[in-house]
């Protein structure tokens, strides 16, 4: 039965707006705030305006979605309410791959170096598309299904497999100046010892 009292709770808190009001709210002024004080924007030691700032700014986001002013489908809250799983579970999801790579006791390596180049150019990618879906600027993978085809887009796939497949079979072990990004895509998870 706690479980359905946690429920009950989770509920009520809703039903008072915490995923419409108060999380967008502490979301937005946060985020402002750490900025401003970062940045220095306003000056050094200027907290009370930093505050002042993000507060204004967190409410000029919530105020009007409470009252329904922002146009259909152009509401910043609902974005950031569609936004926040997609990119919470990427960050997991990451998290989960360097774990298991550590696990072996292995580092992943990009190049000879760390793997931040190729990390942050994927987050990148993966932001700018789960915000776009939950923008509503693209439904998703439907989309591009839909676009091409189920069978011409598992054609590409087994196309793709089998020339990264030969490619790795036929690949030269020199190493020459103009080489590709393929080759250093595929230094991405060597051991490191």
């Amino acid at each position: 039965m706690a479980s359905y009292e946690l429920a009950n709770f989770i509920q009520t808190l809703d039903s008072w707006g915490m995923t419409d009001i108060m999380l967008p709210f502490v979301l937005v002024f946060t985020l402002v705030f750490a900025i401003l004080q970062k940045t220095k924007i306003l000056g050094e030691d200027k907290k009370n305006f930093n505050v002042v700032l993000a507060l204004v700014m967190a409410l000029t986001v919530i105020i009007p979605h409470i009252t329904g002013s922002y146009p259909l489908s152009y509401d910043p809250v609902d974005i950031i309410n569609g936004f926040l799983p997609g990119i919470s579970l990427l960050i997991v999801a990451m998290i989960m791959l360097f774990i298991l790579i550590g696990l072996w006791g292995a580092e992943p390596t990009f190049g000879g170096g760390s793997p931040s180049a190729l990390v942050a150019l994927l987050s990148a990618g993966a932001i700018v598309w789960i915000f776009g879906a939950s923008a509503g600027w693209w439904v998703g993978w439907n989309n591009f299904i839909n676009f091409f085809g189920e069978d011409t887009i598992s054609l590409i796939i087994i196309i793709l497999v089998f020339g990264i497949v030969i490619w790795f079979i036929t690949k030269s072990e020199t190493k020459t100046v103009g080489e590709s990004a393929l080759n250093k895509i595929s230094d991405i998870f060597k051991l490191r010892k």
